[in-house]
């Protein structure tokens, strides 16, 4: 959810990981500070605030090595439609045998989006879509959680997005649309 603070304006702040934290994915707000949020940390939150994209603001476009965080590149891929320029994702060839073939699986929906989409065996290159460049789309699943998750971020953008098949969320957060439309909402 701390991508939420990043492209709707913030504050969001997550409790339970922190500066503290052993988590390995606490090193993505380190990602969405490279991008412009602006991130804090106590000791068991994380709080993070940033551009407000539905307004038409931008995040910065990044060049990122995810080796040590995969998982949470799924959602930087998502969130380079919103960046000011071409962004890369380097080192994900672990993508490719994951649920699906997420590499694939991502450029094929990034690009229904209106995304410009490059990629190779372990990288991933995402032109973010002009303004006036977006198209509505109906966003597969390819029955995978993180999927339909990051995904969800494109509903920021100024087209109509339609998960299919969210209910595949359940295999590690069965409320997560619950919580994200409490969060987008509030």
């Amino acid at each position: 959810f701390l991508a939420l603070g990043a492209i709707g304006g913030g504050p969001l702040r997550v409790t339970g990981v922190g500066a503290d934290s052993i988590q390995g994915d606490v090193a993505f707000a380190g990602t969405l500070a490279d991008m412009g949020a602006s991130v804090s940390y106590g000791p068991d939150w994380i709080e993070v605030s940033g551009a407000r994209v539905a307004q038409g603001e931008r995040l910065k476009a990044f060049d990122t090595d995810f080796n040590l965080i995969p998982d949470a590149a799924m959602t930087a891929a998502a969130l380079a439609l919103f960046a000011d320029g071409p962004c890369r994702l380097r080192n994900i060839g672990s993508w490719r045998v994951k649920e699906t073939d997420r590499i694939h699986a991502m450029q094929t929906e990034l690009e229904k989006l209106g995304a410009g989409v490059e990629s190779g065996p372990d990288w991933l290159r995402v032109t973010p879509p002009a303004q006036d460049g977006w198209r509505d789309a109906h966003i597969g699943t390819w029955d995978d959680h993180r999927m339909a998750m990051c995904f969800s971020l494109a509903a920021f953008g100024p087209s109509a997005v339609r998960i299919l098949d969210p209910g595949c969320v359940s295999k590690t957060f069965p409320g997560y649309f619950d919580v994200y439309a409490g969060l987008v909402t509030a």
